[in-house]
C-alpha cells in the first residue's frame, strides 16, 4: 500500500476533523494537457509529505504519551482516533469519547501541551459507522494506546496515528507506523470481553 494511502487511512477511517496535511499520489504520474501544472503540485504535495514525515521522525513526544494526555483532559474518557499532523506546528490530533460526548484536542508533539482551542461535540454529529465503533470500544478493555504499542512492536517502529475500524463485523484498531522510511498499517482484533493486556491482542 502507498504512503498516501495509509495517511488517508489515518485521515478518513478515524473520526477526527479534516486535516491540512496534503497527500502525494507518490507513485503516480501525470498525464493530459495539464500534465505541467499536475506535475508542479505533486510535487508540492511530496515537499509536504516529506516535510511532515521529517517533523514526526523528530517529534519528542510519542502517540501513546499524547493519547495519555488527551484521555487525562476528561476523567474516564478513551481514545478513539489520533493521528499525527503539521500545521502551525508538529502536534498530535486526538479525539476523545465518553457517554455521549466527544472531544478534539490538539497536542504538541515536543512539549506535550494542550494547544488552541478544544473541541466538543456530540456523538449524534458523528456518522453511524463511526458511533457504532465508539458503542463497540464499550464492549473491549484494551485501549486506543495499548493497540499503538504492540503495533510499534510488530512493526518495528514509531506510530504515526490510529484509530477505529470494523472488519468482518468486528470491531479492530488500526495502527500506522513510520518503520524503515515506510508507512505500514498494523490491524488488530482485541480480544473477548473480560481479558485485559496488550500481548493479547491478534495482528490482522
Amino acid at each position: 500500500m502507498s504512503k498516501n494511502r495509509l495517511l488517508a487511512a489515518v485521515l478518513f477511517l478515524s473520526i477526527t476533523l479534516p486535516y491540512s496535511v496534503a497527500l502525494a499520489d507518490l507513485n503516480g504520474a501525470a498525464s493530459g494537457p495539464e500534465q505541467g501544472e499536475a506535475a508542479l503540485q505533486d510535487a508540492q504535495e511530496a515537499e509536504a509529505d516529506r516535510r511532515l514525515l521529517e517533523q514526526f521522525r523528530a517529534a519528542q513526544l510519542s502517540l501513546t504519551q499524547a493519547i495519555e494526555i488527551a484521555e487525562g483532559l476528561h476523567r474516564g474518557s478513551r481514545a478513539a482516533a489520533a493521528a499525527f499532523e503539521l500545521s502551525d506546528s508538529a502536534a498530535y490530533r486526538i479525539t476523545t469519547v465518553k457517554s455521549g460526548e466527544a472531544w478534539e484536542n490538539l497536542i504538541d508533539a515536543n512539549t506535550g501541551r494542550v494547544m488552541g482551542l478544544e473541541r466538543a461535540s456530540s456523538l449524534d454529529e458523528f456518522s453511524l459507522d463511526e458511533r457504532s465503533n465508539i458503542v463497540a470500544l464499550r464492549s473491549v478493555a484494551q485501549e486506543l494506546s495499548d493497540a499503538v504499542r504492540v503495533a510499534e512492536k510488530a512493526a518495528s517502529g514509531k506510530a504515526f496515528g490510529g484509530g477505529l475500524m470494523t472488519q468482518e463485523g468486528k470491531l479492530h484498531f488500526f495502527v500506522v507506523v513510520l518503520s524503515d522510511g515506510d508507512l505500514k498499517e498494523v490491524r488488530l482484533e482485541p480480544p473477548k470481553a473480560g481479558h485485559k493486556g496488550s500481548d493479547l491482542y491478534r495482528l490482522r
